[in-house]
């Protein structure tokens, strides 16, 4: 325990579980590491979760960078005590108390959040639940898996709890850049040119006088199973490698490609692979979050490095992470969230943003968060944060869901989170549409023929054509269009 809480006048606030628990009251405003799901608190939840089956009657408000585990939002959310969530999930529990109007949620872009915390925008942050793989000597907090917005919580909430992992390796000290933005109007440049310089220093500073208490646990994160391949997937890689190749050879890109960044998935995963038995070489990955197939690039040396704010592996990615955590510790780098998903780095780097849909109109428009226009299934996340700055957007999505019974390709997206206008790219197993300097017709032309689904394209054909009687620079027929789109809830009803 020497070596992981190093300032000796910290050991006397150590406490149990259930005595930090304690501090927890009924409206506050809690702040919590983790992101996607990793570096979150464990035992204080579950504690607090069991103060609450014995007394009841305990409501929070919870704040966290990005998803977090069961421990944080499955068995808070079970409970009943998450009132206000912001600003990102995954967990079912959590999702279906928010479509039922039971928990208040916001979805919030995740590098504008640290900001818009300490601006006020959410009122004050009563308390903050840190996980740290140690204490420095000076009671500097060294993060574990993940940044996210803890440099942000740690600054601005009126006390702390930190929960200290024995079951995170030491080695991860070293791994983080941790660099504090000015807030406007004296913010100077992020000084920061390539992906692998570092800016900051290695811990989260901290007002020693805020800690109220450490816990001492060795509860494991709740690691993501990795999603299997299939054949949609690699079909979908396929697309998008040629299409980098073309983009090479036409001099838009150079031979190395410009940074990546990718979403998760089996999707994401599939176009990694992809690149790792591509031709590129020599390339970089500065993205949210860092899973199994970017420590593949690494160890076949296609990738310089890796940045991100999060390592999100699967069981066994995460054994191979720490098997050989001195080697990749020198190729990963670890910053919050407000530096990864930053505009001007993003910008400044060309980034290709590779991200995910869940349905595609013809026109480009694209819904990534909510299932026919009205049930959140997890938020934007950090999509919107590159699509809008990236050198290259490019979405990708199946062509159909359900087996086939819906499809992605829609006549009009029932919730937009990316406009048209922030599009350049869209790629389903069925083929790719480069979307860029077209006009909306000449989209919805491009998207249906090579995206859609054999079985959807005369739909879709139709539809068009019905929208052009109406004229317009973006020909829609609403009336039309929301009656396919009941059909579609009714095809997909029918085969739940």
């Amino acid at each position: 325990m020497h070596d992981r809480l190093r300032n000796k006048s910290l050991k006397e606030r150590l406490i149990t579980p259930s005595e930090a628990a304690e501090y927890i009251k009924n409206g506050m405003t809690v702040a919590a590491s983790g992101f996607t799901p990793s570096g979150y608190p464990k035992a204080i939840p579950l504690a607090l979760a069991e103060r609450v089956a014995r007394e009841g009657n305990i409501h929070i408000n919870l704040l966290t960078g990005a998803s977090v585990g069961n421990e944080l939002d499955g068995v808070l959310a079970e409970k009943g005590i998450i009132s206000r969530r912001y600003p990102y999930h995954t967990n079912k529990i959590l999702r279906d108390r928010i479509n039922q109007g039971a928990v208040s949620y916001k979805d919030i872009h995740l590098g504008h959040f640290p900001q818009q915390i300490r601006y006020g925008f959410f009122g004050k942050i009563d308390l903050a639940l840190i996980e740290a793989a140690a204490i420095t000597e000076e009671g500097g907090i060294i993060p574990t898996t993940s940044v996210g917005a803890s440099p942000t919580f740690v600054s601005e909430a009126e006390k702390i709890l930190i929960e200290l992992n024995t079951s995170q390796p030491l080695e991860l000290e070293g791994i983080h850049d941790i660099y504090y933005l000015e807030d406007p109007p004296a913010r100077k440049p992020i000084p920061l040119i390539s992906p692998y310089e570092r800016i900051g220093s290695t811990y989260i500073p901290i007002e020693t006088e805020k800690i109220l208490g450490i816990v001492v646990t060795d509860i494991k994160d709740g690691v993501r199973s990795l999603p299997p391949g299939d054949d949609s997937s690699d079909r979908i890689a396929a697309h998008l490698i040629e299409f980098l190749y073309h983009e090479v050879k036409k001099d838009r890109l150079p031979h190395n490609l410009l940074p990546i960044q990718s979403g998760v998935g089996s999707t994401a995963n599939a176009v990694l692979r992809g690149l790792l038995e591509s031709p590129f070489e020599n390339m970089d990955f500065y993205s949210e979050v860092i899973q199994d197939s970017v420590l593949d690039l690494l160890d076949s040396r296609k990738l310089n490095g890796a940045s991100g704010t999060s390592l999100t592996f699967s069981e066994a990615g995460l054994k191979r992470f720490y098997k050989n955590i001195e080697e990749y510790k020198h190729k990963i780098i670890l910053r919050p969230q407000e530096i990864s998903n930053h505009a001007e780095i993003i910008r400044r780097l060309g980034s290709i943003a590779i991200n995910t849909a869940v349905e595609v109109d013809i026109y480009g428009h694209i819904n990534s968060t909510n299932i026919f226009g009205s049930d959140i299934i997890n938020g934007i996340g950090g999509s919107g944060d590159f699509t809008r700055n990236a050198y290259l957007s490019i979405f990708t999505t199946p062509s159909t869901l359900k087996n086939g019974s819906i499809s992605c390709i829609v006549p009009m997206v029932s919730h937009v989170d990316h406009t048209e206008h922030d599009v350049h790219i869209v790629v389903t197993e069925q083929g790719l549409a480069d979307i860029r300097g077209l006009s909306p017709r000449e989209r919805a032309g491009v998207i249906i023929e090579n995206c859609a689904h054999p079985d959807y394209k005369p739909i879709l054909r139709d539809y068009y054509r019905r929208s052009l009687r109406k004229g317009g620079h973006m020909p829609h027929d609403l009336q039309d269009a929301f009656s396919l789109h009941n059909r579609f809830i009714e095809i997909g009803s029918m085969r739940d």
